[in-house]
């Protein structure tokens, strides 16, 4: 079990190595199994597409974004080909951070994806779909939060409110009129 920090580092360095172009240590192309890594980079259409990855306590979200035609929307298994596509990045991340931290990443999926597509013309449309797993390597950490007394954070607010614009501490540079 690592803790929290460790985790969070370990991906870190994985999405600082993802970045369109990036080469592994023998220099060939990181291969994450997005759209923009197929065909010839100087001859053909480039294909908008990336991810990225955030923190919600214990789960950590997948967000997956492209550019595509309309009539890729409407093409039977659209849906299953982005969910495919997320379990591609999941599985690299997986794969790459065993590579930075010599340690395994559980990650179990947590709910349904959840798709948008969204039109730019009548003919170019872009895709953004998002996904929660909940990271099983956390030591529990995420659940313990200070001792922190809502009370004395309730008082403090109160009476903070309970001044009024005329009893509160003004700046140096702010004029007062009289009355």
């Amino acid at each position: 079990m690592a803790d929290v920090l460790k985790i969070v580092r370990g991906i870190s360095q994985v999405m600082a190595n993802t970045y369109d172009g990036a080469l592994d240590e023998n220099g060939d192309p990181i291969a994450i199994g997005l759209k923009r890594e197929e065909g010839v980079p100087l001859i053909d259409q480039r294909v908008q597409d990336g991810f990225n990855v955030s923190f919600y306590g214990d789960l950590l979200c997948v967000k997956y974004h492209s550019d595509l035609k309309l009539k890729e929307v409407h093409a039977k298994g659209f849906a299953t080909d982005v969910e495919r596509m997320i379990e591609n990045i999941v599985s690299f991340l997986k794969k790459e951070y065993r590579k930075v931290t010599k340690e395994s990443l559980s990650l179990s999926k947590e709910g349904e994806i959840d798709i948008q597509v969204q039109a730019a013309s009548k003919v170019r449309s872009w895709v953004t779909a998002k996904c929660y797993y909940k990271v099983g390597s956390f030591d529990g950490s995420v659940d313990q939060v200070e001792n922190v007394d809502r009370k004395d954070i309730d008082k403090s607010f109160k009476d903070f409110l309970a001044q009024g614009s005329e009893q509160a501490k003004k700046p140096q540079n702010v004029m007062i009129k009289e009355k």
